[in-house]
């Protein structure tokens, strides 16, 4: 869903589940079947890149399983609930502090991509 510019520039933008997120929920939800890539970019109204790059990630954890062109959710119920307690434990821990404002972000960044060497125009120190 497209946003106007101006939720663009000030950082207001809808918030609601990740595509790893909803991509894990409704294949954990339907835990007795594979799905391909499409299947679950229509199910869950997502690109199905976007959701091919989500697939790929869980895989690198470990969290779903791929064969040939189907993905299923891991069997390991001990690992799902793992990642799920630390998700659950950094919303928390953003919901009490209130995350990270943009501005302070910016505010406390170094002026330099490198902070070890001066900005570019700037002298090198001897």
């Amino acid at each position: 869903m497209p946003v106007s510019i101006d939720e663009f520039e000030s950082g207001d933008l809808p918030r609601g589940p990740s595509v790893p997120e909803q991509v894990v929920r409704y294949l954990v939800s339907n835990r007795t079947q594979a799905f391909t890539r499409s299947e679950i970019a229509t199910a869950i109204d997502a690109d199905p890149n976007t959701v091919g790059t989500a697939l790929s990630r869980l895989k690198d954890r470990d969290l779903v399983r791929h064969r040939g062109e189907y993905w299923a959710i891991t069997d390991d119920r001990e690992r799902l609930e793992a990642a799920y307690d630390v998700h659950a434990a950094t919303e928390r821990l953003d919901a009490d502090d209130g995350g990270i404002d943009p501005d302070e972000w910016d505010a406390a960044a170094p002026d330099s991509d490198r902070p070890d060497r001066p900005a570019s125009g700037e002298e090198q120190p001897r």
